[in-house]
């Protein structure tokens, strides 16, 4: 809503970073290490080539792409929710090069990687904390990429500390609503989100949002 896409590449992954980092040390005692080094090794290396990539597509192109994955993947989570993937190394390496390329080339690859460590099972905790630490090395990666493709200006560097703070807050709150949230209420509020998410870039694309809050 405020920036130009390349901009929101690269503010995003700086603030995920923090945030990661926030979650990390939240829930660090239910990180899984077989997963996160299988699905995280893929993830980081296909991260830098989407990143890459991104100098190379106009910046709608990949917005429109961004808009077409969250659809895509929302129906899929809508109708294969509880037909999870096989708990196999074959998949933990694929869903982790796909979110990954993703991530790096339209900045939403966390549904990937959701939908791959759901078929593990795996606790609120350990889901959390393992998928927040491959996500730490996949923003981390994309954001040395955005920087020195010019994508976070110096003038928003005053950002930094702002996001920081909300990263801190925002895991803290988050911790807390989770101790209160049962296995399957937090899948559906995942759920929800990335349907909500993928429905509001979905109206930014057919200019529905433009129609409500453009000045009369």
């Amino acid at each position: 809503m405020v920036f130009d896409f390349k901009t929101v590449l690269g503010v995003t992954a700086v603030f995920h970073i923090f945030s990661n980092i926030s979650k990390i040390t939240l829930f660090r005692n239910g990180i899984d290490k077989n997963i996160a080094i299988k699905l995280g090794i893929p993830a980081v290396i296909s991260v830098i080539i989407g990143a890459m990539l991104t100098k190379l597509l106009p910046a709608k192109t990949m917005e429109l792409a961004m808009n077409v994955a969250l659809i895509l993947l929302s129906v899929y989570l809508v109708f294969n929710y509880k037909k999870p993937l096989a708990q196999t190394n074959t998949n933990l390496y694929i869903g982790g090069a796909a979110s990954g390329f993703l991530a790096g080339l339209v900045g939403t690859g966390g549904a990937i990687r959701g939908i791959t460590l759901a078929a593990f099972h795996l606790g609120k905790d350990i889901f959390i904390a393992t998928s927040a630490l491959i996500d730490l090395g996949v923003d981390a990666s994309r954001a040395v990429v955005y920087v020195a493709q010019g994508y976070f200006p110096r003038e928003y560097l005053f950002l930094i500390p702002f996001l920081v703070g909300v990263s801190i807050v925002g895991s803290y709150l988050g911790k807390q609503v989770l101790r209160y949230t049962s296995e399957s209420v937090f899948r559906y509020i995942v759920l929800s989100i990335i349907i909500l998410t993928s429905l509001f870039q979905l109206s930014k694309v057919f200019g529905v949002y433009e129609m409500f809050v453009r000045p009369i």
